[in-house]
């Protein structure tokens, strides 16, 4: 026997490795098969074909979708435009076809899709692979423009999609054998297998493993992770055209629901988030996992309110399952417990030990008096915070002259300017709840259904009353702080990505706001609450003065506490800050718990505004809350920010805002002016950062 021979694996050995490579995507086929079982017990009789049918595709257009997040994540990327396109891509079907045509070109208006979710994948591709921008704020910012966009397409439901799209995409492949979602599903499965057999394959993989070691070997990084945004558009495009065949007419919101699920079939399909490990196989059994669960739920006759819930703590529960090991988070925080445990046992904790001073005693020594040195003006001592925080208030008063000569009454205006700091004051709040977790390298996406549940408990608590008013709003805000509390912890303790521990959140708080709502809110504003932010004092709305207060107890918390150094300091170096002794869980913890108390103040405040709570009323306040801090001079990875630079963002946003609300045009393009004002910023202060 040669010694090549005797080093090489045995097939008993080579099985193991393939075993273990791909236990993510077995764990999730076994599971899958389970439910499947499920479903046959406690329906009326076995599985027909017609249920096969029925489940082929109710989750082939989660399961397409979620294979192209998948080839994103393999490189290391989030996608967060995805459902964005997905009801571009309806929209654009259900208003340019003709339903009553009956010749449809099915290929054609397919590839019509899929071209345009490569286009959309083309722009996040060039901002995030060329131009070295941060995946999620580039996406968010891709969201919004094209959620604007949509609205121009279509504004409301409507419109048709040719029949024939739907009989070919929901009909049989083979009669009364092999439904075509599968046939759908598996070609591009089947292609993904043939991609990832090519150098693009190998190289995605090695990107997302290490992107610079990739570099060094002679991997073009940019191009892999150029065309891994760009394949994956053309998943959500087709995506769109099947939901399209499924409806039958146009949506704007129909592939918002998605997200959640999408990135909760990704981990469940044993993918790591982060990269290098997994693939779409394993996600489409995720995916159908899913929508098998959210079916049993409803065979069961319960609610359909619980399927976000469900969703959310399946991609928790996911994550925590795929991240298992000896040198997770979890394991080490364990392990620092124990240790902390068995110190305290024996005493040895930094709080039990002597505290008495054994330094040794210097002589008295002549002290020689220093020339005090000047103190440098304001300007220079914060040279750093007014370089990126002049440039928002320089364009507020731009825009306010733009207001002046376009719209009149402006400048001179009390009316003006007292309903800019009205309108201003929710996003002052949540700047300050952003800004921190944005300044810590973070980033909170829970704040739209915080906001929700805050404003519909309140509502529902007081229901019009003052003295239940004294009562709903402690009850309101200690709410927050165990919702911020879960996401800290979820975050520091169990090893979660800040994105998906506070997206899951809120499809957790989504679900809880239908159930106790039970899908219609109920009760309304009390009279104190109504005046607060509508009345009058002199002339000047309540909420103004507030908001003066908590303009300055925001600057003396981030810039003039420990807490608020703290901040500064895990923003510019984890690592570094645990080594200089700051206590980064405690404050990590209490960062997303500011969060959350911000995000419920907003809930309350828009209660009383507008006299009642809805569903959905924080949807529109989480890009411009990252806008806002970005556009201020926050550097979005963390550690660079001043409130007041924030606050100049807020102001310059809402002035827009007004600006626009004054002319004829749709307010679909005021999510496309924050979509668009985010990407500028971050690329310009990309750019001062690198000079």
């Amino acid at each position: 026997m040669s010694l090549a021979q005797s080093h090489s694996p045995s097939a008993g050995t080579l099985f193991l490795r393939a075993l273990a490579k791909n236990r993510g995507a077995l764990i999730a086929a076994l599971v899958l098969a389970v439910l499947l079982l499920m479903v046959d017990w406690i329906s009326a009789g076995p599985l027909t074909y017609f249920d096969v049918s029925f489940l082929s595709s109710g989750g082939a257009t989660s399961a397409i979708a979620a294979i192209g997040q998948t080839i994103v994540i393999l490189s290391g990327g989030f996608d967060l435009s995805a459902g964005a396109v997905i009801s571009l891509v309806n929209v654009v079907l259900a208003s340019s076809m003709d339903p009553m045509s009956m010749e449809t070109n099915i290929a054609l208006w397919t590839l019509v899709g899929i071209g345009i979710g490569m286009g959309v994948g083309a722009f996040n591709g060039f901002f995030i692979a060329v131009l070295r921008m941060q995946p999620i704020v580039v996406t968010l910012s891709t969201m919004f423009i094209l959620q604007g966009v949509t609205l121009l397409v279509m504004d409301k439901p409507g419109g048709g999609v040719s029949p024939d799209l739907g009989t070919f995409y929901l009909g049989d492949a083979i009669e009364g054998w092999l439904p075509m979602p599968l046939v759908v599903v598996g070609v591009v499965l089947l292609l993904w297998l043939w991609l990832k057999g090519t150098r693009f394959g190998t190289a995605l993989y090695a990107v997302g493993s290490d992107a610079d070691s990739a570099a060094a070997v002679g991997v073009n990084v940019t191009l892999t992770r150029f065309l891994a945004y760009v394949i994956a558009g053309g998943c959500y495009g087709l995506a769109g055209v099947f939901i399209s065949a499924q409806t039958g007419s146009g949506d704007p919101l129909v592939g918002n629901p998605l997200l959640l699920s999408m990135f909760a079939a990704v981990v469940i399909g044993g993918t790591r988030l982060g990269g290098g490990q997994g693939g779409p196989v394993g996600t489409v059994f995720g995916a159908y996992i899913l929508m098998i669960v959210v079916n049993i739920l409803l065979v069961l006759n319960v609610s359909a309110y619980y399927s976000t819930i469900a969703e959310g703590a399946i991609l928790i529960l996911a994550v925590l399952a795929g991240s298992i090991s000896h040198s997770s988070v979890l394991a080490v925080q364990i392990r620092a417990a124990r240790s902390r445990f068995s110190a305290w046992r024996a005493g040895l904790l930094p709080s039990q030990l002597d505290r008495t001073d054994r330094r040794l005693q210097m002589a008295p020594s002549t002290k020689v008096e220093k020339p005090q040195s000047l103190r440098p003006a304001f300007h220079i001592r914060n040279a750093e915070t007014l370089r990126y925080a002049l440039p928002a208030y320089i364009c507020l008063i731009l825009v306010v002259v733009v207001t002046q000569i376009w719209l009149g009454r402006a400048l001179v205006s009390f009316s003006y300017w007292n309903s800019l700091l009205v309108l201003s004051s929710f996003l002052a709040v949540l700047a300050l709840g952003q800004g921190t977790v944005i300044l810590t390298g973070g980033l909170d996406l829970s704040v739209p259904w915080t906001i929700g549940i805050s404003g519909i408990l309140l509502a529902g608590m007081v229901n019009g009353s003052d003295a239940a008013l004294i009562c709903a709003l402690p009850t309101v805000l200690f709410m927050a702080c165990i919702i911020g509390f879960a996401n800290g912890v979820g975050i520091v303790y169990l090893g979660i990505s800040p994105i998906v521990m506070t997206l899951a959140m809120n499809g957790i708080l989504q679900g809880v706001a239908l159930l106790y709502s039970q899908g219609t809110p109920a009760g309304f504003s009390s009279p104190m609450l109504r005046w607060f932010m509508t009345g009058r004092i002199a002339g000047v709305t309540p909420i103004v003065l507030f908001m003066i207060g908590f303009v300055i107890v925001a600057v003396l918390l981030l810039g003039r506490t420990a807490f608020g150094r703290r901040v500064y300091g895990i923003g510019n170096g984890l690592r570094a800050a645990r080594l200089s002794g700051i206590a980064v869980e405690k404050t990590l913890i209490l960062v997303y718990m500011l969060s959350a108390v911000c995000s419920a103040i907003v809930g309350i405040m828009l209660t009383g505004f507008s006299g009642q709570a809805s569903l959905g009323m924080g949807d529109d306040y989480l890009l411009p809350s990252i806008a806002v801090v970005v556009v201020g001079g926050a550097l979005i990875t963390g550690g660079r920010g001043h409130y007041l630079g924030m606050l100049g963002g807020v102001l310059l946003l809402t002035a827009l805002q007004m600006l626009l609300a004054g002319t004829t045009l749709p307010y679909a393009t005021r999510a496309i002016l924050y979509g668009l004002v985010v990407l500028g910023a971050v690329m310009a202060l990309r750019e001062r950062r690198a000079q």
